[in-house]
């Protein structure tokens, strides 16, 4: 067994059905009353790797779409799989994650479709990538022990080393700054390396972009793409998260992850929800 917290959080076990897999969500990864996206996405990536990666030929997820039905809760859950192609230099398949409901029949929270490949492979040529932007260090940026209460009450916040970059942490204190931009580093606060799958997890770990518009209530992922582009150096991870459209109830928010190099390795798109404050 691992000595990781996120690694501990991913362990699953064979089911009774084909293609199940079955796995347990503690409270540890809560973002108020629901668990974390980020990780439930990883779940839905490590029963689906178990499945096509059975010869060592495809282990990174390069592209993940996730659907979120209805929150997961800390508890049992069942991730059944299917292969949906199972070719030479890629993979694609589908996970359904349920739980038990109220009638204690299963009841569907989630469902993603990814591609596996190997990232190793993918590396040349590299025509073009977005440049990381420009940010104070992590010792020069605001830590998470200046987040408000209800960001310290949210228990997914201690599973990580969460850096804001100054310029947009003004929210911290009630003065957003209206540009719809959040950025900083973060890090496993166990000391454990980014992989692939760690940035899958951090394109959903940092607080929404939504408060920096000043938009502090829930904001409810309805539907995520992720896309990785590579296995990430060891050391600190920057993000930066963006919205420039927000109507009618929803948005979009836009991530982006380099890693300690200054690379490129992951983005994301999903579409939220919001309320306006009161």
């Amino acid at each position: 067994m691992s000595g990781f917290e996120f690694d501990r959080a991913l362990e699953l076990r064979p089911g009774k059905a084909p293609g199940e897999m079955i796995g347990d969500v503690d409270d540890r990864w809560m973002i108020g009353k629901g668990v974390n996206g980020g990780l439930l996405m990883c779940l839905a990536a490590a029963a689906l790797r178990s499945q096509v990666d059975r010869d060592g030929a495809h282990p990174d997820p390069l592209a993940l779409s996730a659907y979120f039905v209805l929150p997961t809760s800390p508890g049992p859950i069942s991730l059944t799989t299917t292969v949906l192609r199972a070719g030479r230099t890629m993979s694609t398949g589908q996970v359904v994650l349920s739980q038990p409901g109220p009638d204690d029949h299963p009841q569907e929270r989630m469902r993603a479709l990814a591609t596996f490949g190997d990232l190793g492979d993918r590396m040349a040529p590299h025509v073009r990538s977005a440049p990381a932007p420009v940010i104070p260090p992590p010792e020069e940026c605001v830590s998470r022990q200046a987040a408000p209460d209800f960001l310290q009450h949210s228990s997914l916040v201690s599973r990580m080393d969460l850096r804001l970059d100054p310029v947009s942490a003004g929210w911290l204190h009630g003065k957003p700054s209206g540009l719809g931009v959040l950025s900083g580093w973060v890090r496993f606060s166990d000391g454990r390396e980014p992989d692939p799958m760690a940035l899958l997890w951090a394109l959903d770990a940092l607080p929404p972009v939504a408060f920096d518009l000043g938009l502090y209530g829930w904001v409810p992922t309805l539907e995520f793409s992720a896309h990785l582009r590579g296995r990430p150096a060891p050391g600190w991870l920057q993000v930066q998260l963006r919205t420039e459209n927000v109507i009618g109830g929803l948005m979009e928010e836009d991530a982006r992850i380099w890693d300690s190099g200054g690379r490129l390795v992951a983005l994301s798109r999903q579409l939220c929800g919001f309320r306006l404050p009161r």
